[in-house]
């Protein structure tokens, strides 16, 4: 019996201290209240993560939709960018309020078929009135470099630091050379036989021969011109190739004077209009 009642009062005294220590845990509700507050903030800040990823999603696909639009209007199709910016600003700007900051650029896309790569820097100059910006250096790579006026253009562009007038001149010499391309092929699928493009369907020439006239021969030169304000201008030419012979029987000067005439049927008839009057002179 003895025994049985020391077992007794252990059990007892065991069941005291796990009283006493259950009595210093916290109030069951009072935890699952924290759980509960500390979930709702997880599931908040995911909701909130989501909704970020949304509108970042939705911004983005708005950007890709302007950037395709911009390409078909403009042309251009632009495939890198890149961008490095450094503070020039020192102590002594500091304290007269004035903000210096260089900016690098290089970005390079195409026009058709024109490639190009740009670099650039622009220097922003910021005070308590107002604040500036200009391009301090411009370098243009262009490919393909076999298009003389491009040629002399670009360098008269990075000269004046013009990146508009780059971008609005490009834009309108591709459109010249698409239109000049297209109305030449026009012409040599026409008339197969009168019209040869001796150098492909890009060719800056066409000639005209005559199949019953065997050494009568027209070139028409049509070069595209960019002026030293940046205007695209088309500039058609006709040379003639006669046998001397014809030149001597030639008393009213028609040869002779058919270039000159060739410009003035341009400005009455256009471009189209007055190559489809010569062609049909030869055919």
């Amino acid at each position: 019996m003895e025994a049985g009642w020391a077992e007794v009062r252990a059990l007892e005294a065991e069941i005291a201290e796990l009283q006493r220590t259950c009595a210093k845990l916290p109030a069951p509700l009072e935890n699952t209240s924290g759980i509960r507050k500390s979930f709702h903030e997880i599931l908040q800040s995911d909701s909130e993560e989501q909704e970020s990823s949304k509108d970042l999603k939705s911004q983005l696909e708005h950007l890709k939709g302007e950037l395709s639009f911009l390409s078909s209007l403009t042309g251009f199709n632009l495939r890198n960018y890149s961008k490095k910016t450094k503070d020039l600003t020192s102590a002594e700007m500091i304290e007269k309020g004035i903000k210096k900051v260089m900016q690098r650029h290089r970005l390079s896309g195409n026009c058709c078929m024109v490639t190009f790569q740009l670099e650039f820097q622009i220097l922003e100059i910021e005070t308590k009135e107002n604040s500036t910006s200009m391009i301090t250096d411009l370098n243009i790579i262009m490919e393909p470099t076999d298009y003389s006026e491009l040629s002399e253009f670009v360098s008269r562009v990075e000269e004046r630091r013009d990146l508009l007038m780059f971008f609005r001149s490009l834009h309108f010499f591709v459109e010249w050379y698409e239109h000049r391309k297209n109305t030449f092929k026009h012409f040599k699928d026409k008339y197969p036989s009168t019209v040869h493009l001796s150098e492909g369907p890009s060719s800056h020439c066409m000639e005209i021969r005559s199949a019953s006239q065997p050494g009568f021969e027209l070139m028409v030169v049509w070069r595209i011109q960019i002026n030293e304000e940046g205007k695209v201008l088309p500039k058609l030419d006709l040379l003639t190739k006669v046998p001397h012979q014809a030149l001597q029987l030639d008393k009213r000067r028609v040869i002779e004077t058919a270039p000159l005439n060739f410009r003035t049927l341009l400005g009455t008839l256009g471009i189209e209009a007055a190559l489809e009057s010569l062609i049909n002179c030869f055919v």
